[in-house]
């Protein structure tokens, strides 16, 4: 697989003195310093990372592990390496089965030494606290998820994810708005978000003006029927960005990261 940097246009700080030519290959160390996150963040900075087909649809066969390439699962494991957590609504964790974050010795290793913990927390967002304690969530992980619920959850299944290890944090309401994402965020101290979904959460947090980076795959494949695309919310909203680069591999594959503008 051969990744190359085919337009670096805005670079974050930690990435300037070494942002790639037009038109080099990229190892793994320059694609980190491409999505390094901005440096000395006082406020949770969430980044969103999808993979859509040319035409736009956001699953194949149902889910979007269908849409995925090498380069994508490449870029997949370097954005979790570099987060403090990864952010993802119930719907989607349900949808993808979602585990723990596994990463290997070297990479916890590599983790540690930038300052972060070994292992990125799994935040689950959903308002009615539909998670099976026995979900693959709680019992197919080395660091325990944190549910981010509401005051109208099912009080047993916050019961029973409580005493299978799970952290559940209620809010007041009976939904979860983007003002307590980003406030627990904040509390738990992780600012490095990375949020994987899905499109209705990350249409809320855009909506809300929260999303501040997308990484968007476009995976060269055209699939057709009546899939969604990677955001949903009940009314639009128009948030102006700007590329940060856009990378290629030789199957076709592309990928491009946008900067909400200041």
């Amino acid at each position: 697989m051969q990744l190359l940097d085919i337009g670096t246009y805005f670079t974050s700080e930690q990435a300037a003195d070494s942002a790639s030519s037009v038109g080099s290959e990229l190892d793994d160390d320059a694609v980190r310093d491409l999505y390094a996150y901005p440096a000395d963040l006082g406020r949770p900075w969430i980044r969103t990372n999808f993979v859509a087909s040319i035409d736009g649809s956001v699953t194949a066969n149902g889910k979007s592990a269908g849409l995925g390439t090498p380069a994508d699962a490449r870029l997949f494991g370097i954005l979790r390496e570099l987060c403090d957590a990864v952010l993802v609504g119930a719907g989607t964790a349900r949808a993808e089965n979602y585990g723990g974050v596994s990463l290997t010795a070297e990479v916890k290793a590599r983790r540690v030494a930038n300052g972060l913990s070994p292992i990125p927390t799994i935040v689950v967002v959903t308002a009615s606290g539909s998670i099976r304690a026995d979900s693959r969530l709680v019992t197919d992980t080395e660091v325990q998820p944190v549910v981010l619920t509401s005051a109208a959850a099912d009080s047993s299944k916050v019961a029973a994810l409580r005493s299978a290890g799970a952290t559940v944090i209620e809010v007041s309401g009976e939904s979860v708005s983007t003002e307590d994402i980003v406030e627990t965020l904040g509390d738990l101290g992780f600012h490095r978000v990375l949020c994987e979904g899905g499109p209705g959460l990350f249409g809320q947090l855009a909506s809300d003006g929260a999303a501040d980076d997308l990484c968007l795959t476009i995976s060269p494949m055209l699939v057709a029927g009546d899939a969604g695309r990677i955001s949903h919310s009940a009314g639009g909203s128009e948030t102006p960005m700007q590329r940060a680069h856009v990378l290629a591999d030789a199957d076709g594959t592309l990928l491009t990261r946008w900067v909400r503008r200041p």
